[in-house]
């Protein structure tokens, strides 16, 4: 409730201000268009880094001080630690990186920003940087428009640099033209109050503007034209420190586990460094004075004392935590634990069942089997079936007129959760299985079984998008060709099922399984030409037929491996039968080589 009615807050409270001030107006259209600049910037570093930048963070963050580096160039490039944050959540996500390394690239990229201060108290104030804009504007828009996606990324580049510049001269402006109606220091705090006032105002418009960099600049600019004490800026320098954790924070609300964890860290360092520089606030100004001192800085050049501030406090809680780092990692691990994972494990493989080949065997056969099911799982559901309406005795016509709407699966998170894992297992269990060669035999068919599965599932996350798509046709010849291809499919998975229960004994479900090959292929060949008797008539268009051709492709080396495994599973699960089995079963060539007779109907 509280974030939905924060953002009709906030805009009435910027309408109401852009109505009341036109000198407002001028400040707030300066962070908008600020903002709108460093989106801009981070959307082209995401397109010229095409993966270059994802390999330099595989390679630069095996060390704590690497990624610490790594965090501080890039920050220092790009001008965005929200985007190294990102990426480096990414990747603590995906395994590649461990959580070590990302907490060293948040220290990283919190020392990084400082280098935004410094450029604009050093540089950006001094110089009209609009002139420097528009030419930035110009040539970045026109590379914005390039099909080529580097240049369209050195656009986006451009353009950010160029709206970032034009932001930080409107708030400038807006400033200025203060003097003239409102004297903002007049209201400065003294003391502790003052400074504990303007930290919250600056942890306040962290979270409105979700950029500390935005805060900085709009503190730097309001310093600059006198507008804001010397001492409620460092406040201000402070909160805004404080304020980034907060949108980390909302951010990793739909990340994993791992991105809380990152966040986690990112709030306790930016928590201690805040109380530390309020803590001890009069000895860092001290110190801010001698090193203005050393560096030339006139002590009433308030904009690059503050630029000092802000990178000595950023230093120090680098410097007071970085020591600390493996004990709050193993904090962060205690206080937010893995969750229950959906990735499936094996279930039969284990190292004791390698010293026994029969063991082994057996082991691999019932993993394979688990396998099966997962696999049987992902395609009934991206056919919109159930495994209780596939196992009923219901004809399959009326189970696909009723399911006419599948929902668009995700086959690759499925795929990555229940059947990669289990099909590694098992390929590293037979790799290291030392056995005669008699299980020899057998372990290496039940891993080709499980390859034959894998494909399967591979080959159903094409059919998925295009049964979503043409299901939904106005056509009904084109619904009634793919609802044709899922009760094909619906037919092998119902004779999956009838093996997995072993109603049958195994000869006979292995000679089952081949009548059900047998048909499959005769109905693909009725299928060709009821497609071509659709075209002739005008009744699917040509592009269409197309695309069914292919899904029916997709659909018929889906069902052959998936019935090719069935058999391998049947026949080892009856080592005494399995020769004579082998000897009776079709193979795929017998199937083609077979004149298949007529029927009167292909309903199931």
């Amino acid at each position: 409730m509280l974030r939905k009615a924060l953002l009709p807050s906030i805009l009435l409270l910027l309408g109401y201000g852009l109505w009341l001030s036109a000198s407002f107006s001028a400040i707030a259209s300066g962070v908008a268009v600020f903002l709108f600049g460093m989106l801009a910037m981070e959307e082209g570093f995401k397109a010229l880094t095409g993966g270059v930048l994802d390999r330099m963070l595989k390679r630069t963050t095996n060390k704590l001080w690497k990624s610490l580096t790594f965090g501080v160039v890039c920050t220092t490039v790009m001008q965005s630690s929200s985007l190294v944050s990102v990426i480096a959540i990414s990747f603590l996500g995906a395994g590649m990186i461990s959580l070590t390394a990302g907490i060293g690239i948040i220290f990283g990229a919190n020392l990084g920003t400082t280098t935004g201060a410094w450029l604009v108290a050093g540089f950006g104030l001094k110089v009209n940087i609009a002139q420097l804009a528009m030419p930035m504007l110009v040539f970045g828009i026109v590379l914005v428009l390039q099909q080529i996606r580097s240049l369209r990324g050195l656009g986006y580049v451009l353009a950010g640099l160029g709206f970032i510049f034009l932001g930080i001269h409107f708030m400038k402006e807006g400033f200025d033209s203060f003097k003239d109606q409102v004297d903002l220091a007049s209201y400065a705090m003294p003391g502790l109050k003052g400074l504990l006032v303007y930290a919250g105002l600056g942890v306040l418009a962290t979270v409105i503007m979700q950029s500390s960099h935005a805060t900085l600049v709009l503190t730097i600019t309001a310093l600059s034209t006198g507008q804001l004490s010397y001492e409620n800026a460092l406040a201000l320098a402070i909160g805004s420190n404080v304020g980034t954790t907060i949108t980390a924070i909302i951010g990793s609300l739909s990340a994993n586990v791992d991105g809380k964890r990152l966040a986690g860290a990112h709030l306790v360092f930016n928590l201690v460094t805040g109380l530390v520089a309020i803590a001890l606030i009069a000895e860092l100004v001290i110190a801010v004075a001698h090193i203005a001192g050393w560096l030339g800085i006139s002590q009433d050049n308030h904009t690059l004392k503050l630029a000092i501030f802000h990178t000595l406090f950023n230093v120090l809680g680098v410097a007071l935590i970085l020591p600390f780092t493996s004990w709050l990692e193993r904090a962060l691990l205690r206080v937010l634990p893995d969750l229950p994972s959906k990735i499936v494990r094996p279930l039969y493989l284990n190292d004791a069942a390698l010293e026994v080949p029969d063991a082994s065997v057996e082991a691999a056969r019932r993993e394979t089997l688990h396998l099966l099911d997962n696999g049987y799982e992902i395609v009934a559901h991206g056919l919109g079936l159930h495994r209780r309406e596939i196992d009923s005795d219901e004809w399959l016509g009326d189970i696909v007129a009723r399911r006419n709407h599948p929902l668009l699966m995700n086959v690759d998170a499925r795929y990555e959760q229940a059947i990669k894992p289990v099909f590694s297992a098992l390929v590293d269990f037979v790799s290291r299985a030392d056995v005669p060669a008699t299980a020899s035999s057998s372990l290496f068919a039940l891993r080709d079984a499980s390859r034959n599965i894998v494909e399967a599932v591979k080959g159903i996350k094409h059919l998925n998008k295009n049964l979503v798509r043409y299901l939904a046709n106005d056509n009904e010849d084109v619904r009634a060709q793919y609802n044709l291809i899922r009760i094909q499919l619906g037919k092998v998975l119902r004779a999956l099922s009838a093996v997995r229960r072993e109603d049958l004994d195994d000869g006979l479900s292995t000679l089952a399984l081949d009548e059900v090959k047998l048909e499959l292929r005769e109905l693909d060949e009725r299928m060709v030409e009821q497609l071509a008797v659709l075209v002739r008539d005008r009744r699917v268009p040509a592009y269409v037929v197309t695309s069914i051709m292919n899904d029916a492709h997709y659909a018929l080396n889906i069902v052959m491996r998936l019935l090719d495994a069935a058999q391998t599973l049947s026949a080892i699960s009856d080592k005494d039968q399995q020769h004579a089995l082998d000897e009776i079963a079709l193979d795929d060539t017998d199937v083609r080589n077979l004149e298949f007779p007529t029927k009167e109907s292909s309903s199931p």
